[in-house]
Formats: structure tokens, sequence, C-alpha cells
């Protein structure tokens, strides 16, 4: 008798059966339908006060009255703390400079060194009782995904434009391994290098 051909599945399908059995789909499922009630709120908030306040002018009137220590100071605690105020407003600023790539590698750096503070912030969230508490007995599961796809948590904060810092926040609550937010985050400084070459015209 001749032996039936083994059937032999691409590499793509392979990964996607092995993203479904471990349960990634769900995790990123569960990840976005969390999230989004706090991302449609905070765009509502930013739309209705860009109405009477206009903020992308503010932000930049900002970089043009503070010393050069006073913005990059300015951007640390940003990127520090939430990250919300958009980098490439800074990045547009260091274009203005004597040494515009110069101060770009210092804003990445700061931004990527800022990420890294608020992973120990998120650490030090989950030492509040009550925070820990609940972590402990009612996330145990969803805990127990994100430590195991904390890494693409990371990538997408870090390359995409998402607060770098919330995704470092929240890997630091999920007690994903600080090296490895440190080397998955390492990334952030790539995204810095693709905005400056856009934004200073390279290409």
């Amino acid at each position: 008798m001749k032996e039936k051909p083994k059937t032999t599945k691409s590499r793509l399908h392979l990964l996607h059966q092995y993203y479904t059995y471990t349960g990634f789909y769900e995790f990123v499922w569960l990840a976005v339908k969390k999230a989004l009630p706090y991302i449609i709120s905070i765009v509502i908030a930013i739309f209705v006060l860009n109405k009477f306040f206009n903020i992308n002018e503010a932000l930049v009137h900002i970089t043009e009255i503070l010393p050069v220590s006073g913005v990059l100071v300015f951007f640390y605690v940003s990127e520090t703390l939430l990250g919300l105020v958009p980098p490439e407003i800074f990045i547009a600023w260091s274009g203005k400079l004597n040494q515009p790539w110069l101060y770009l590698s210092v804003l990445a750096f700061l931004s990527y060194f800022g990420g890294l503070c608020s992973y120990w912030i998120g650490v030090g969230i989950t030492k509040i009782p009550s925070i820990h508490n609940y972590l402990e007995q009612r996330m145990t599961k969803q805990l127990k995904n994100s430590k195991k796809w904390g890494g693409f948590l990371i990538l997408v904060g870090a390359l995409l434009p998402l607060p770098f810092s919330i995704s470092c926040m929240a890997a630091g609550i999920i007690e994903f391994p600080f090296k490895s937010v440190m080397g998955y985050g390492s990334l952030r400084l790539l995204r810095f290098l693709l905005y400056g070459l856009v934004i200073f015209h390279v290409f």
C-alpha cells in the first residue's frame, strides 16, 4: 500500500494554532475590551478640551518658552507618568535645534528610561494591600496570561503610537520580568529613529 502523503501545514497556520491553544487571542481581546472604555473616555475628554483650548499649540508654546533643560525634564516626566503627551511634538522641537540628532537621541533614551521608571511605579502599586488582594483573588487567570504575553504588551507600547509608560506600568503590575521589559522596551529607541528619519525629511 502506498503511504498517504503527510499534510504539511504552513508556519502561519501553525502559529495561529499555537496562539489559539495558548489563549493569546483571548488575552488580547479581553485586554482591548477592558481598556476600550478608558481609551474612549480619554479621547472624548481630549476632544472636548481641545474645543476650548488648543492642546497642541499649548504644548508647542511650552517647548518655545522653556529652556532646553526644562523641555527635557518636562518630556521625561510626561514619559514616566502615563505618557499622554505625543512625543512627536518634542521630536519636531529637536529638529529646530543646532544638533537635532543629538537631542533626538536624548529624547529617545529619556522615553526609554521613563518607561522603565513606570515599570517600578506599577510594581509599587501592587504593594498597596487592597490592590494586591484584588489581583491575587480575582485576577489570577488574567495575570497568568498577562505574564505569558507581557512581551507583546511592551512591544505594542514601544513601537505603536500608544503610551509606552502605560504598557510598562502594566508590566510592573503583572510582575513581568524587568530584564525582559528592558529588552523589549529597547525597541522604543527604534521608533524614535524612524520618526526622526521621517520628520527630519531624511528620505
